[in-house]
C-alpha cells in the first residue's frame, strides 16, 4: 500500500463521469462551461478512451480531441481511466479506480449518465453504474487499503445527465431540473466540434440535434437554451416566492398564455 499523499491537489466543485470522450460535451458541456464561467472548478473523467472508434486515426488523436474539447469548456481537470472500450463493465476495479479519483479532488457534486441509450454504446449503461457505485465507495471509512491512503470523501449530491440525440428533452425524475446555458451553448457547440474524428462536417445533423434540442428546454422554461439533470431527490424549495416569482426566475419570463416572452 502506497502512503497518503502529503499534499492533494486543489479540490474541484464537479466532476462529470462519461464513458467515452465526448459524452460529458454532448450531454453537459454547456452546463459545465456555466460552472465554469462562474468561477466554480470542474473536471471531466473518462471512463475509457472511446477506441477503437471507426473513424478515428488512433488513441492519441482522440485523447488530444477531449483535451481540446475540455480547453474550450474551460474545465481544470480531465482524466481518462484505462477501462475498455466496447467492454466496459460495472466490476470492483472499475468502481475503485473512479472513487480513487473522487476522493483525490474532493468534488461537491458529481454529474452522471442518466439510463440506458437504446440502439447506442451499452457501456453508457455500465458507466452509470460504475458512477453511482463509485460515489458510495468513496465515503467508506475503514478501507484505506483498497483506496492507496486516500481520505474518505462524502460526495454531497449526485445528478444525473440523459444522454444520446434522439433522447426526450422531457425526462422524468425525482427532482427533473432544467440548467440555463444560453450563455454557454456556444461553447458547448464548439467542444463538441472539437472531435473532429467523431462528428466530421457530413455529420452537420448532429449539431443541429444538439442546438435545437438544447433551445426546445430552454424555450420551455423561459429562457434561450438549457440542459437536463436528475436529482435522485426532490429539490428542495426554501423560498416559494424568490424560486418562482422572484427578478431572476425563468417564470417572469414567460408571458400569461405560459410561453416564452420576447425581448
Amino acid at each position: 500500500m502506497s502512503s497518503t499523499p502529503k499534499t492533494l491537489p486543489e479540490p474541484l466543485d464537479v466532476i462529470a463521469v462519461g464513458a467515452h470522450p465526448d459524452d460529458v460535451e454532448i450531454a453537459v458541456g454547456g452546463t459545465l462551461a456555466r460552472l465554469v464561467q462562474q468561477g466554480y472548478r470542474v473536471g471531466i473523467v473518462d471512463l475509457t478512451d472511446g477506441e477503437p472508434t471507426p473513424n478515428s486515426p488512433g488513441p492519441e488523436h482522440r485523447l488530444e480531441e477531449a483535451r481540446l474539447a475540455a480547453e474550450i469548456l474551460g474545465v481544470h481537470v480531465r482524466i481518462t481511466l484505462p477501462l475498455p472500450n466496447r467492454r466496459l463493465f460495472d466490476c470492483y476495479e472499475a468502481r475503485v479506480a473512479l472513487a480513487k479519483f473522487f476522493r483525490t479532488y474532493r468534488p461537491k457534486i458529481v454529474l452522471g449518465i442518466a439510463d440506458k441509450t437504446p440502439l447506442a454504446s451499452p457501456d453508457h449503461w455500465q458507466a452509470m453504474q460504475i458512477t453511482d457505485a463509485a460515489v458510495f465507495y468513496s465515503r467508506l471509512t475503514k478501507w484505506d487499503g483498497e483506496f492507496d491512503g486516500l481520505p474518505v470523501h462524502t460526495v454531497k449530491q449526485l445528478l444525473w445527465y440523459p444522454l444520446g440525440f434522439g433522447a426526450s428533452p422531457h425526462a422524468e425524475g425525482a427532482g427533473t431540473m432544467i440548467v440555463d446555458i444560453t450563455e454557454s451553448l456556444p461553447l458547448k457547440l464548439k467542444a463538441i466540434r472539437a472531435y473532429q474524428s467523431q462528428f466530421p462536417t457530413s455529420k452537420q445533423r448532429v449539431f443541429e440535434l444538439v442546438e435545437s434540442q438544447a433551445k426546445v428546454l430552454g424555450l420551455s422554461a423561459g429562457f434561450g437554451a438549457g440542459e437536463i439533470l436528475i436529482s435522485p431527490r426532490p429539490v428542495v424549495v426554501r423560498d416559494l416566492i424568490d424560486t418562482f416569482a422572484g427578478p431572476d426566475s425563468p417564470v417572469t419570463n414567460l408571458d400569461p398564455s405560459g410561453q416564452a416572452a420576447g425581448p
